[in-house]
């Protein structure tokens, strides 16, 4: 079976699980596990802040940065197809009490005139913008990557406006190593980034937020709150940090595959359009005829996973785990329907 639901579901190499296997550990909610102190220190020295906090999930490092961020009956402005508006589960409403101005955008991502709309009076009916969010790259927006130049003008306006500014960063080396840009370039404008280690990067487990000491001095307290200490962690942060050395500039490769897959998609007479392909999702919308549910069936049963982003829309998702043989696979499958 070749799947391409998500980015999350590779498994641990043979050398990953080695370095897992031999990771010293101690007691994290103590500060003494090796493994996770390294990994933290090894992620906020790479974007050049302050510090950092291992959790369990990209879900989680989003949540705890808009709890620190914001206040009950604060507002949160992001996209309208924004992972922490879309599928955390409601999370900003439920675990910090905010609500959320929805900026619709091109493939996720937007102008600082358009925060500036949103940006809310001193008004006692209002809710008080406390936060600015983007994510990179857009899940949703078929991978797209953006501008930095964009983002560096919505954080200039952001500190001048005392309004906090997040990164949901879970695939953001797959920004980077297409663009060129460093870490420490995204450290300099963000006052919260959320990496992913369990995508693109090929961890089973794991996620890392960064910002300044007293950033993270809150957020560790939050993730006690939220159930997020972990004990003898090394063994998942071994991971993290082998997939930090060993798994960034192969990255290219999905993208390569991607792309590939961009321009059979775009051929094949039953889809109607296919995203741009900027990096590792493709995002594709099936032809008026065709039922999405049933297109997903079709191709499981002959080898082939994919997911659903809508009613007719179908997304692929490369991945380290997936081979040149297996985008030869894929594409005589497609070929056939």
């Amino acid at each position: 079976m070749i799947d391409l639901r998500s980015d999350t579901v590779t498994k641990p190499s043979a050398a990953m699980l080695e370095a897992m296997m031999n990771a010293p550990v101690g007691d994290d909610v103590f500060g003494e596990d090796e493994s996770v102190n390294r990994l933290q220190s090894m992620v906020a020295d790479l974007f050049g802040m302050e510090d950092a906090l291992f959790c369990p999930s990209g879900t989680m490092t989003n949540q705890i940065a808009i709890n620190v961020h914001t206040i009950p009956g604060g507002e949160v402005i992001c996209s309208s197809i924004a992972h922490i508006y879309m599928y955390e589960g409601g999370g900003i409403a439920r675990n910090s009490g905010a609500s959320v101005a929805l900026i619709e955008g091109d493939r996720g991502r937007f102008r600082l005139e358009d925060v500036c709309e949103l940006i809310r009076p001193d008004d006692l009916h209002r809710p008080v913008t406390k936060l600015v969010a983007v994510e990179n790259t857009v899940n949703k927006g078929g991978g797209a990557i953006w501008d930095y130049s964009e983002l560096k003008r919505i954080s200039d306006f952001c500190a001048s406006h005392c309004i906090a500014f997040h990164l949901d960063g879970a695939r953001l080396f797959n920004a980077l190593v297409e663009t060129g840009e460093k870490p420490s370039q995204y450290g300099e404008i963000f006052d919260s980034i959320s990496i992913c280690l369990s995508k693109g990067l090929g961890a089973p487990v794991g996620s890392i937020l960064v910002g300044s000491s007293s950033f993270i001095k809150e957020a560790r307290r939050v993730r006690k709150v939220f159930g997020g200490g972990m004990r003898q962690a090394g063994i998942l942060a071994a991971a993290g940090i082998f997939a930090l050395e060993n798994n960034i500039s192969r990255l290219k490769d999905d993208h390569r595959r991607a792309k590939d897959l961009e321009r059979i998609l775009s051929s094949l007479s039953f889809v109607e359009n296919v995203l741009p392909v900027e990096t590792n999702i493709v995002i594709f919308t099936l032809a008026d005829s065709i039922d999405g549910k049933d297109f997903l069936q079709k191709l499981k049963s002959k080898g082939l996973l994919a997911s659903s982003m809508g009613k007719r829309e179908i997304r692929f998702v490369t991945h380290l785990d997936f081979t040149d043989s297996m985008l030869e696979d894929a594409a005589k499958i497609l070929k056939s329907l």
